[in-house]
């Protein structure tokens, strides 16, 4: 493993939890070009693709983790990708370069949904919403809660993470689940999230946030079509099992 740092300051990194190795010390199965090159776009996620277009870390932090790091602090590809160059250029590690290349990327998205409205992909059942998040979501360390945004048709509009971490009714604020869905116009949405233990079984505390949102969403007349729980090669959906969704 080549050094980037004397070896009492990697001591000193490690201690703090702060080291990651470089992309280029990571085995080449998980690095994100050669991970895209082999299983495809679809099997990455948002930071790996992030990485790629960032290309390169900063001293202590390889470029995956200030891909996560970015996504956090704007809150997933949403608000990333609303965020002005002068914002994301103010965060450690971003020049106007790599500012400037995220920004393009996502305006080469935003044009490609403009062009081909019909090549989006069209939820009609559990099963093809759970498709749309499942490779992405099965095997994350953390939880997470994503919203699929859909048009009148169950298109796909958008897809966005709105929490990181524990996923209950007491910390979910219904106006951030549902802001996009308004901003964008659209009448229907399916939320999706992650056990990391890999049981999809929902818990009660399943089973109250979706009965939240479904209250919500009928109040907001944006229709929440299901609450799909993900797990290592199978996911639930509370509608299917009528929970939550009296």
């Amino acid at each position: 493993m080549a050094n980037h740092h004397s070896p009492a300051e990697e001591r000193d990194l490690s201690k703090q939890g702060q080291y990651q190795p470089t992309i280029r010390e990571l085995p080449s199965g998980e690095r994100p070009r050669e991970r895209l090159a082999r299983l495809g776009a679809s099997a990455l996620s948002d930071s790996e693709l992030l990485a790629i277009i960032l290309r390169v870390g900063v001293g202590g932090e390889n470029v995956v983790r200030v891909a996560e790091r970015l996504l956090a602090r704007f809150g997933g590809l949403s608000g990333l990708a609303r965020a002005t160059i002068a914002e994301i250029e103010r965060e450690h590690g971003i020049g106007q370069a790599k500012a400037v290349q995220m920004k393009a990327a996502f305006e080469l998205g935003r044009r490609l949904l403009v062009e081909a409205p019909d090549e989006r992909p069209q939820v009609t059942s559990p099963a093809e919403a759970a498709a749309l998040v499942t490779a992405d979501m099965a095997h994350l360390q953390r939880e997470e809660l994503r919203v699929i945004l859909l048009d009148t048709r169950h298109r796909v509009v958008h897809l966005q993470t709105v929490y990181v971490g524990s996923i209950n009714a007491s910390l979910i604020r219904v106006s951030e689940l549902f802001q996009e869905a308004i901003t964008r116009n659209c009448p229907a949405l399916v939320v999706a999230h992650n056990h990391p233990s890999g049981d999809p079984t929902p818990s009660p505390e399943d089973v109250q946030v979706t009965r939240q949102l479904v209250e919500a969403g009928r109040l907001l007349d944006i229709d929440v079509l299901d609450h799909l729980i993900i797990g290592q090669g199978s996911y639930v959906s509370l509608r299917e099992r009528g929970l939550g969704f009296d």
